[in-house]
């Protein structure tokens, strides 16, 4: 694509990145295929190749109005388009560029300056979430149902009953977790006396886990299920002092400033744990994995953090590419349940991990049902379901008739977002899949 970026804009680190995106892209239009706005609203701004245009647009002098802040605002960021591309083209980052330089041009309605501020004010910190959850938990009947809908009933679907294999099976279990710890312990003895060779073999495995900010409060039995995991492995969780929320909220909210903040706040947590020795970071949510694989990227122009940023980003990991079947599978008594599986737009399209989580599931001895258009997008998107529920929620509902056509006993995602926004509108329960292989479970 040919550009004429204005030179007030060409000469900002925004223009000099956004150029080379620009021109990547060959206006081919397979990303509307794929585009969950453009296939619901059938207008070519609320496409990719359309808000590309429009960014262009922005970045070549033409004044930002409000219709443009609207359509770049409807994008999901989902990345399916990402996915599609047959040129490479980086959309998210051009649409993070085109996001903030509209939220300086063009003022918003109060109210949603106020709904964007508080999302921004008390999401990616639990302290100030959790007494907002408790009392809305507690007046959920009496609440509108946009809002109703948003807050998790206090008591979640039980998994376990679903998941309860026979009594036979729990034998099976027991005795292979009475093995594993047994073939566990005889190891540490080894190790002590010096019987591995090389001696490295020997080392403690240790990791760092994000502190995210809603998932332990939303989906608590997915941290519970990493750290069971973990510790039944023998890998050591490495606690960082002072980290917090990746940074996700901030940076799609056109808040790039609180965004660094964050993501600067969590290197300098980190830092020192990576120095002593921790191998990964393990990510449970997949939005957040996708964000914090792209800090690289949001400090590529910090001289005193963009190195430590792209080491971050070398051993953030999710855990479904962490974890091999070898070392879950025997964590798990063998499976038959019939389960559909929901792979997150910021698994599959954001970290490019399509079939990682699948393969655990099958290798485990679940039944995976087959999925129409399992690439498409649950409408979640961060806040993109409290900002634009009507979307959000056709979204969800066509994902949820292709989910459970098959009449699967879970549903089985990787996000927290996606997981509580399916569970809306379903009675069937939807669980993130480390709930599967958690030993204790």
């Amino acid at each position: 694509m040919q550009t004429q970026l204005s030179p007030s804009v060409r000469a900002t680190p925004a223009g000099r990145d956004a150029e080379p995106i620009l021109r990547a892209c060959v206006h081919c239009g397979f990303c509307t295929a794929t585009c969950p706005t453009y296939q619901l609203l059938g207008d070519e701004l609320d496409g990719p190749r359309g808000r590309i245009y429009l960014i262009k647009n922005l970045l070549e002098g033409e004044a930002a109005t409000r219709a443009t802040q609207v359509h770049l605002d409807r994008c999901l960021t989902c990345l399916n388009c990402e996915t599609t591309c047959p040129s490479g083209v980086k959309y998210h980052h051009l649409l993070d560029i085109g996001r903030q330089h509209v939220e300086q041009a063009v003022a918003r309605p109060l109210h949603e300056r106020l709904l964007r501020w508080g999302l921004r004010t008390i999401l990616p910190y639990p302290h100030r979430l959790r007494p907002l959850l408790w009392f809305a938990q507690r007046l959920r009947p009496l609440l509108p149902a946009v809002l109703r809908d948003k807050f998790p009933p206090r008591h979640r679907p039980v998994v376990s009953a679903a998941l309860r294999p026979a009594v036979a099976a729990v034998a099976v279990a027991a005795s292979s977790v009475q093995s594993r710890d047994e073939s566990r312990d005889k190891s540490r003895v080894e190790c002590s006396l010096g019987a591995y060779q090389p001696r490295q073999s020997c080392r403690l495995r240790q990791v760092i886990v994000l502190d995210n900010c809603v998932e332990p409060l939303l989906t608590p039995a997915t941290v519970v299920a990493l750290e069971r995991i973990l510790a039944a492995l023998d890998i050591q969780v490495m606690r960082a002092s002072g980290a917090g929320c990746c940074g996700a909220i901030a940076a799609h909210l056109a808040a790039p400033e609180q965004a660094k903040l964050q993501i600067r706040r969590n290197i300098d947590a980190w830092w020192p744990l990576v120095e002593a020795g921790a191998e990964a970071i393990l990510v449970s949510a997949s939005g957040c994995g996708a964000a914090v694989k792209d800090y690289g990227w949001w400090l590529r122009d910090d001289p005193d953090y963009a190195a430590r940023a792209a080491h971050i980003v070398s051993l953030a990991q999710d855990p479904s590419e962490y974890f091999s079947a070898e070392e879950l599978v025997p964590l798990v008594a063998s499976q038959s349940k019939r389960l559909a599986f929901h792979p997150p737009c910021t698994l599959q399209h954001g970290q490019q991990l399509p079939g990682q989580v699948e393969h655990l599931l099958r290798e485990a001895g679940f039944e995976l049902l087959p999925v129409q258009n399992s690439h498409s997008c649950c409408g979640s998107a961060g806040t993109y379901s409290i900002l634009h529920s009507t979307l959000a929620n056709q979204l969800r509902d066509d994902k949820l008739q292709t989910l459970e056509v098959t009449d699967p006993a879970l549903i089985v995602t990787a996000n927290v977002g996606c997981q509580t926004h399916l569970q809306t509108a379903t009675a069937r329960p939807v669980v993130h899949w480390l709930e599967l292989f958690d030993p204790d479970g």
